[in-house]
């Protein structure tokens, strides 16, 4: 079952703001057999513009789905954003599950955010803790470009060691294998 942490930033989060995003996002349980709860968090942001803007994060066992979007009207941000981690849904879920059942995996990767911030300085403005998951390259390529991110760090199933997929210039993929 999905739960909901839905905030705003220079906007108040309203009851009809609250239920229909709740509404909207719904529609996504159709493709999980969700057996704990999961929440998605949910960013509404409004601009000096009168732009909104809509980031949503949902952590599952075996994925991380997230989606932003930016348009005039908030509601038609919503409708995009959830429309967006459908056709996402739609896209990795065939090819995510007929790997796991091949190689036997059950969960891929878990982002944590870690909310804590130290003073540094280097001026690290954000810490993530990630669960290296064994995969292979081809499904580390599948999870980054589901989270929109240029690279990612993984446990190869072969050779049981740290590698890292990453977006080339050219659009191809680059593949960085650790020697252990």
């Amino acid at each position: 079952m999905l739960k909901y942490n839905v905030r705003g930033e220079n906007i108040e989060v309203t009851d009809a703001l609250r239920s229909y995003v709740e509404k909207r996002l719904n529609k996504l349980e159709k493709y999980f057999e969700l057996s704990q709860d999961v929440i998605a968090h949910v960013n509404l942001r409004v601009y000096r513009d009168r732009s909104a803007k809509v980031e949503v994060t949902i952590p599952l066992p075996y994925l991380v789905l997230r989606a932003e979007e930016t348009t005039d009207d908030m509601y038609r941000s919503i409708d995009f954003v959830s429309e967006k981690l459908e056709r996402q849904i739609r896209k990795y879920k065939t090819r995510v599950n007929r790997k796991s059942r091949e190689k036997g995996l059950q969960d891929f990767f878990v982002e944590q955010p870690q909310e804590e911030k130290k003073p540094s300085e280097f001026d690290i403005v954000r810490n993530k803790r990630v669960s290296l998951k064994p995969m292979d390259p081809e499904e580390a390529i599948l999870q980054m470009d589901m989270l929109e991110h240029d690279f990612f760090v993984f446990e190869d199933a072969e050779t049981n060691g740290t590698s890292v997929v990453y977006r080339r210039n050219d659009g191809r993929y680059g593949l960085i294998e650790t020697n252990e």
